[in-house]
């Protein structure tokens, strides 16, 4: 597929896409505003429940207590005080009470729970009312829902109980409130397309309903709860279920409110249906617009990917043609710019990469060199304090001097030697060397060092686990980095201390360690310690390492250390086993 036709494509589907994504921001924005009104709505009514609720809980206590505290009950519970007490004469007591005070439901309940007189249901006179006896401190309670027996079946209502204590002792409850039913409903406010019910259980709802299920969540959990039921192509419904709790928080009933939102619908749908629409129509606006668009950006870039083609292929100098001063053609001139500048700056970058290579191999040949110079010093000035301090041990210091120094200087030979090679590290020269047998010289090397006279002292230790230990290795090399260790272990102990060498098997490798008694490394520093040119030394080229590890490296084995601040350092080399 053609650059072209996919941006015709591009266009078309940014187009229908951005119409699409508009309209569908729209539909739910829209949406989520009706959703808004409807939640507030649903609150309100939520609220307005509660206050009515309140209200008429605190109309029922007020009206039970007016009973509680008439002359007419406080004579009823003196008399039921008297041994043999007859509660017939009472039975009309409940009903003159509840005209009274205007309550559809008033028991007179005596200390044993039995129902003395009831103006709801008369016919339930000696009835057991247990529950009524069972409560300690009714006041406290206030009002409650609880299920009341009606001679038409048991309905949900609201109650208050008050106790009234004689002044011989006899003790009766008043027991009184008001059903909560379809009038209790109409005296909320809903507003137009909200209706509002009161179940008591699964009566009036079928099984595949799904409000059935909002109603015994609601009643399992006893917290109000709503949910958004779609009925196809109809407009959703939102249910919202407050549990009516009985005196022990257990739910009698639900009431549910339930919202349907035509306007919303029905808006969203138009929305929908006009954003379909205007994609349409936007697409093939878009297509038109990429097919004369493209057209002309299509020959321009065509150059361009001819120049680079030529630029890839070597051809530095190549140029395009710039025939606009528009974005188009800016590009066209940077390209142009781009290829001439990458001509000077290959130039200059051959000879920043030549200059670099050179300081490169100029410090790691001064590195190195210095190793071998060192020994040749220290050999040379105990010749100088032989000669003065004991002339007749002469002859036999030379001797041993001097096979240093020629030793030395055929190291420093083949190092220089070795570096002419274009300036790399060379590549080792194997064969097999016994550990009892290479590094008891390298030790017995920096021992007029360490007893120095005048010099903080330093215990030189050599440790092997077996004899036989054998490596395959370039002798040179592997002394030389030992010899780095060694010295940097050195330069960790200016006021002297012990150096250990260890040699020993570890499993199919051999372990060659330097440890020191110095004072140690941070984590950071030994994270960056074999970085070239990275060092914790006042005076030093941070080569040291790198080259230790470089040497390890040629010979397939690694180099690790371990070290804590204050706990001295060891540096490790394992390289395969032989033998």
């Amino acid at each position: 597929m053609s650059f072209r036709t996919r941006l015709i494509l591009l266009f078309g589907l940014t187009v229908a896409a951005t119409t699409i994504l508009v309209s569908s921001v729209t539909s739910e924005i829209t949406q989520r505003a009706f959703e808004r009104v409807d939640q507030e709505r649903t609150r309100a009514i939520v609220a307005q429940f509660q206050r009515e609720y309140a209200s008429r809980s605190r109309e029922v206590i007020r009206r039970v207590e007016a009973m509680a505290a008439s002359e007419a009950v406080a004579r009823l519970a003196s008399e039921m005080t008297r041994p043999g007490a007859d509660p017939a004469p009472f039975l009309e007591q409940a009903a003159t009470l509840a005209r009274e005070q205007a309550l559809e439901i008033v028991d007179i309940v005596g200390a044993d729970g039995a129902i003395i007189s009831s103006a709801h249901y008369p016919a339930r006179f000696g009835y057991k009312k247990a529950w009524v006896t069972a409560e300690a401190n009714w006041k406290a309670l206030g009002a409650f829902a609880d299920q009341e027996e009606f001679p038409e079946g048991p309905a949900v209502a609201l109650l208050a109980v008050r106790p009234v204590v004689a002044a011989a002792g006899g003790l009766v409850f008043v027991v009184g409130g008001e059903r909560l039913d379809k009038d209790f409903l109409d005296a909320l406010a809903t507003p137009r397309g909200m209706k509002a019910e009161l179940y008591r259980g699964s009566a009036g709802l079928s099984a595949s309903d799904p409000v059935t299920g909002l109603v015994g969540r609601i009643r399992r959990s006893g917290r109000e709860e709503g949910a958004t039921i779609a009925t196809g192509f109809s407009a959703p419904k939102t249910v919202q279920g407050i549990p009516l709790l009985g005196r022990s928080r257990e739910p009698l009933g639900v009431l549910l409110l339930t919202h349907v939102s035509e306007e919303m619908w029905n808006l969203t749908w138009f929305i929908r249906l006009a954003g379909l629409g205007a994609a349409a129509a936007g697409i093939a606006l878009g297509v038109g617009f990429a097919w004369w668009l493209t057209a002309r950006l299509t020959r321009p870039l065509q150059d361009l990917a001819a120049g680079a083609r030529e630029v890839a292929a070597g051809n530095w100098s190549a140029r395009v043609p710039v025939d606009s001063g528009d974005e188009i053609g800016e590009l066209g001139g940077a390209f142009n710019q781009m290829t001439l500048q990458l001509t000077e700056q290959r130039r200059r970058l051959v000879q920043v990469e030549r200059v670099a290579a050179w300081r490169e191999l100029a410090r790691r040949l001064a590195h190195e060199l210095k190793n071998p110079l060192f020994p040749l010093q220290l050999t040379v000035e105990n010749l100088q304090r032989a000669r003065q301090t004991h002339p007749e041990q002469f002859d036999e210091v030379f001797r041993e001097s001097t096979t240093t120094l020629l030793a030395e200087l055929s190291q420093l030979k083949s190092i220089v030697g070795r570096f002419s090679d274009f300036a790399r590290m060379p590549s080792p020269r194997v064969e097999r060397v016994r550990l009892d047998e290479f590094l008891p010289p390298i030790l017995k090397l920096f021992e007029p060092q360490w007893n120095t006279p005048g010099q903080p002292p330093i215990d030189g230790r050599l440790e092997l686990s077996e004899a036989g230990l054998a490596v395959d290795a370039d002798p040179d090399q592997l002394s030389r980095a030992l010899r780095n260790l060694i010295l940097n272990a050195m330069d960790a102990l200016p006021q002297g201390g012990s150096i250990t060498v260890r040699g020993r098997r570890a499993g199919s490798e051999v372990s060659i360690e330097v440890s020191d008694t110095g004072a140690g490394l941070s984590k950071e520093e030994c994270e960056r310690l074999f970085t070239p040119y990275y060092t914790t030394k006042q005076h030093g080229t941070g080569l040291g390492l790198a080259i230790v590890q470089s040497v390890v490296s040629d010979h397939g084995g690694r180099i690790s250390v371990e070290s804590e601040p204050g706990k001295g350092a060891t540096f490790q080399i394992a390289l395969p086993a032989v033998g």
